[in-house]
């Protein structure tokens, strides 16, 4: 018999109840696999002879395990299997395999259910196993609902306490725990202040409602706003100007960007809030600018801003993946050794952008950014020209691969 499936989506319930097709399976099948809560649960369902297969990390063992067997599998798996679950991982890792599937609520299911809370609108993210992405950039969009997958690490109380470091207090937060077990499960509605000081058992997950108060997303953040490098207004580029930019940077299907020479980071912060999508990296010689950054984008509620404090030109770029988009906002005297670096790592149909300042004293850095992306054989885009009241004029210039 090859390698197939069953997958048995269940809930903690400790006397759960399947359908007699499943039973019937069940007791036809020698091989099983789950969780080692799904085990104790379901232990005295299965046949005396029956063999079992923990799910446990790291899951390539797992697989191994599937695959020496070569024989049909019933799996054990929490809620609807196909719901961030262990079916789309398998459909994932062994696409060539026959698998059938009989789901059960999910747990932001049940949470709705049981908190009555309608459903259909909810946004959907999972931390389970999963970086902070997905989660922040729903809250920098403002979702009005949004269901989340917590794990042991991520768990509801570390959430709440993220959600205060950024600004983000006015959603309250309905909490699930052990949802599916009569006997343990709890329901919890509170204020995000309230959820960073509570602990919670485990498994659980919550659900984020907007509250009706929540500020509105902003466009353009005014310098006067942000924490400024020694209190210098000249070291921050201005809101028309930075709007501009971004305009030219044409970030919409873009899916990396790079500001290099962040300063206070207000760049990279309205780059955030404007397409939460971007895996943003930004780059400062200046020590001070970690405290900048910090600051600003918890004053300015942009989380998930990835910075690096050193000299761009030592960095080892090797790591990251191609950039679609640049912004070189400082450079130190090192225009063209920053372009060369970039241009390395810029993807095909990438772009640089740089603002020159056009004064006779200052110009110099506009030649050298033509001259070099000539060099680069890069295209150059028609310079954007704009003077912004008694400030010297600036031309937005863009080069493209």
């Amino acid at each position: 018999m090859a390698l197939s499936f069953t997958i048995i989506g269940m809930s903690d319930n400790p006397h759960p109840f399947f359908p007699r097709e499943v039973i019937d399976i069940i007791s036809h099948s020698e091989y099983f696999s789950g969780g080692k809560r799904h085990h104790q649960i379901v232990e005295n369902l299965l046949p005396p002879k029956h063999q079992w297969i923990d799910i446990t990390v790291p899951l390539e063992d797992v697989y191994q395990k599937y695959r020496d067997i070569d024989s049909h599998i019933v799996v054990f798996a929490s809620g609807d299997p196909l719901f961030f679950g262990f079916a789309s991982t398998l459909q994932r890792v062994m696409p060539e395999v026959d698998m059938k599937v009989f789901p059960y609520f999910n747990s932001l299911q049940m949470l709705c259910h049981k908190a009555q809370i309608p459903y259909h609108d909810m946004h959907i993210v999972s931390l389970t196993g999963r970086p902070w992405k997905e989660f922040d950039n729903a809250l920098i969009e403002h979702r009005g609902k949004i269901g989340v997958l917590t794990d042991r690490q991520k768990t509801p109380d570390e959430i709440a306490r993220r959600m205060l470091d950024y600004g983000f207090t006015f959603y309250n937060m309905h909490i699930g725990e052990r949802l599916g077990n009569p006997e343990e499960e709890r329901l919890q509605s509170l204020s995000i202040n309230e959820a960073s000081k509570t602990s919670f058992s485990q498994p659980n997950c919550l659900v984020l409602n907007l509250e009706d108060n929540a500020p509105k997303r902003r466009f353009g953040i005014p310098e006067s706003e942000f924490n400024l490098l020694d209190g210098r207004s000249r070291m921050i580029t201005k809101m028309p100007i930075r709007l501009l930019t971004l305009q030219r940077l044409d970030l919409y299907g873009k899916k990396t960007f790079w500001d290099i020479g962040f300063c206070t980071g207000s760049v990279s912060i309205e780059a955030r809030l404007q397409f939460p999508h971007l895996d943003i990296k930004a780059f400062e010689i200046r020590p001070e600018g970690k405290d900048l950054m910090e600051s600003n984008s918890r004053k300015f509620s942009a989380p998930g801003i990835e910075y690096r404090i050193g000299d761009f030109l030592k960095e080892d770029l090797t790591e990251y993946e191609l950039c679609d988009a640049t912004f070189i906002g400082g450079h130190g005297g090192h225009l063209a050794e920053i372009m060369q670096n970039v241009y390395a790592h810029l993807a095909k149909g990438g772009c640089i952008v740089f603002n020159s300042v056009t004064s006779s004293v200052t110009q110099e850095s506009g030649e050298s950014f033509i001259q070099t992306a000539k060099a680069l054989g890069m295209k150059l885009e028609e310079p954007m020209h704009i003077e912004l009241d008694n400030n010297n004029p600036i031309d937005i210039l863009k080069a493209v691969k």
